[in-house]
């Protein structure tokens, strides 16, 4: 699916090689078959309004949004197993589900990583893709609803991965959901969770990007020991 491609791209770290690009994501979206008019032009907005605005700053919205707290984490199993060691053990399986597909990793991205999930469906048929959106359909939804409840333009994603999904999700009980939940983003929230977690890896990290030290933190706490190796050698990370 080509759409599938497009968000994948947009849901990744904004990086100049996406602004330079933009009109072709646009001529993409053209021609594209599985969506309808409504969500081909709010794709297309998307990228218009994103790309209105320098570079910098959506950067630093990207990593304020994403990075801060888990709420609106894109790492999957993070909404699934949270930092449990069962977090391991299910990027190893879903590094597997990639070899077994052709898809070899090689960098340093987390295999849940929701960009990297979305290229891999977006290279089969769509058969796997729709069935690939429906196994995280609650997620999509949980993510849509807190980005909406931000008034956040990024909702516009999420909701066109549900519509390709061909499923249709509960709104009631996920907005009473969202209702009950207290941020997490917060300074003071996220001083308590430094606080009780004091999680530190592979050292220092010098120059490397806060984007890549959030990860890497989340990834020391969340996989077992002996997977560590085999996460570190395969992993693709997709941001320059």
């Amino acid at each position: 699916m080509i759409a599938l491609r497009v968000i994948a791209r947009l849901l990744d770290y904004p990086d100049q090689a996406l602004f330079d690009h933009r009109q072709e994501l646009l001529e993409a979206l053209e021609s594209v078959s599985e969506l309808n008019l409504q969500h081909s032009a709010r794709l297309m907005q998307f990228i218009s309004g994103l790309c209105a605005r320098p570079l910098l700053d959506r950067q630093a919205e990207y990593g304020e949004l994403f990075d801060r707290g888990r709420a609106t984490s894109l790492l999957l199993f993070e909404h699934v197993h949270g930092e449990s060691r069962d977090r391991g053990q299910a990027m190893v399986d879903l590094l597997d589900q990639y070899r077994a597909d052709g898809l070899e990793l090689d960098a340093k991205e987390l295999p849940d990583f929701l960009p990297l999930y979305l290229e891999y469906l977006a290279h089969g048929s769509d058969e796997r893709a729709r069935t690939g959106l429906q196994d995280i359909l609650p997620i999509l939804a949980l993510l849509k609803a807190r980005l909406e409840q931000r008034d956040n333009h990024y909702a516009q994603l999420f909701a066109t991965l549900i519509s390709l999904s061909g499923s249709e999700v509960e709104q009631a009980s996920l907005q009473t959901q969202i209702a009950r939940e207290a941020r997490d983003d917060t300074p003071q929230a996220l001083d308590a969770v430094w606080e009780e977690e004091q999680v530190t890896f592979l050292g220092e990290q010098g120059c490397a990007s806060a984007q890549q030290t959030a990860h890497q933190r989340r990834f020391a706490a969340a996989v077992a020991p002996q997977y560590l190796d085999v996460a570190q050698a395969t992993t693709r990370g997709t941001r320059s």
